[in-house]
């Protein structure tokens, strides 16, 4: 356990081990050292209370700032503060998890606990974990979207964990988004026509309950999930009108719109079950689940390439626009929070344009008969 002054200019010149890692203790600091492992990688440690704490790797890390962070510690412990609640990364992951159940949807859950399990496999005790472990992690995910995903779930976790006093500092902080380019993709109309013939003219294995799904995402503008769980009960025939209830529509807050002769024709039919409308196959208590291996079939029957189902309803926007329909109506039958009408005005005008919304749909619907026709 050699001691030495340690320098700016001593840390450069620290010889790494054959094998395993050494501890160059400060001098200045008694607890305070830089380990250097056999690859030559230097890092800050802390003794405290016969343990050995990572406070940051060296150059990422002055050795002024690792002193002072040091210092901090040190400090902490003398003036009696406890420490983190000693656990390990993947009990508090699990506890993380149970919590977030309780208050979120199972979707959402389910997201996050696939997205932490495939890029932070970690292991170990959660306050060991560092910064340059998850930016490594990060680095090796090649799609920016994917890269930032990944970034807000395990940033919502180690989060939570400092909010619980679970870890003293963030290891995510300061790592940001490599942002990617916002999607823009607005079928054409005879790409709608293509693809909603190929939904009528079902070849192979194209499941029925998709292709219906995907007309009423054309005709409606929702989200492909909300559609996915739709209930008898959703639809109101006297009013012509669907209303998601909260607990699945994506903002959690409730919404009705109203539907057009053409989508009021496709839900008929399915009407009258307890369950969903749309069941996964061989599940009826799940909702439709087989979108990859769907979209991928549908792609090859109606020779449209290039697009998502989320783009349909960007198509749907757009073309009530084209149509004049005024941005807050749009809004409205979108479910979108944050409209043209917000704040103090969102809280006291309880008009819901369900007049307008309605001529906006059948607007839109006649539109979509005469360009699609053949």
């Amino acid at each position: 356990m050699p001691k030495i002054e340690l320098s700016d200019a001593g840390l450069r010149s620290l010889e790494a081990p054959e094998r395993g890692t050494i501890d160059y203790w400060d001098r200045k600091l008694p607890a305070f050292a830089c380990r250097v492992s056999q690859g030559g990688t230097k890092t800050f440690i802390l003794k405290v209370q016969n343990s050995r704490r990572a406070i940051g790797r060296y150059p990422i890390i002055s050795l002024a700032e690792a002193r002072i962070e040091a210092r901090r510690l040190l400090a902490e412990k003398t003036l009696g503060k406890t420490r983190p609640q000693a656990m390990t990364y993947p009990a508090a992951l699990q506890a993380f998890l149970d919590e977030k159940a309780k208050s979120r949807r199972p979707r959402t859950v389910a997201t996050l606990r696939s997205r932490l399990n495939q890029h932070f496999p970690l292991k170990g005790q959660l306050a060991d974990q560092t910064h340059q472990e998850i930016g490594r992690r990060l680095s090796k995910i090649k799609t920016p979207s994917e890269h930032d995903h990944a970034l807000s779930a395990v940033k919502t976790f180690f989060t939570w964990a400092h909010n619980r006093r679970l870890i003293d500092d963030n290891p995510v902080r300061g790592i940001a988004p490599r942002g990617h380019v916002a999607r823009t993709r607005v079928l054409t109309v005879d790409e709608i026509r293509d693809v909603w013939e190929a939904c009528d003219n079902r070849d192979g294995d194209l499941p029925e309950a998709f292709a219906t799904i995907v007309k009423l995402l054309i005709l409606t503008g929702q989200r492909r999930g909300e559609i996915a769980r739709l209930r008898s009960n959703y639809y109101s025939h006297n009013q012509q009108t669907i209303t998601l209830p909260s607990e699945i529509a994506k903002n959690h807050r409730e919404h009705t719109f109203p539907v057009g002769k053409r989508a009021a024709r496709l839900l008929t039919p399915l009407l009258g079950t307890d369950g969903y409308l749309f069941p996964a196959r061989g599940k009826p208590s799940h909702p439709f689940s087989g979108w990859s291996k769907s979209k991928k079939l549908l792609d090859e029957i109606s020779g449209v390439e290039g697009w998502t189902l989320h783009d349909l309803r960007r198509t749907f926007s757009t073309r009530l626009a084209e149509l004049g329909t005024t941005p807050h109506i749009i809004e409205r039958l979108l479910n979108h929070v944050s409209g043209t009408i917000s704040g103090v005005s969102a809280i006291y005008n309880r008009h819901h344009f369900m007049p307008e919304m309605q001529q906006a749909v059948e607007k839109y619907e006649a539109h979509l008969l005469r360009s699609t026709a053949r």
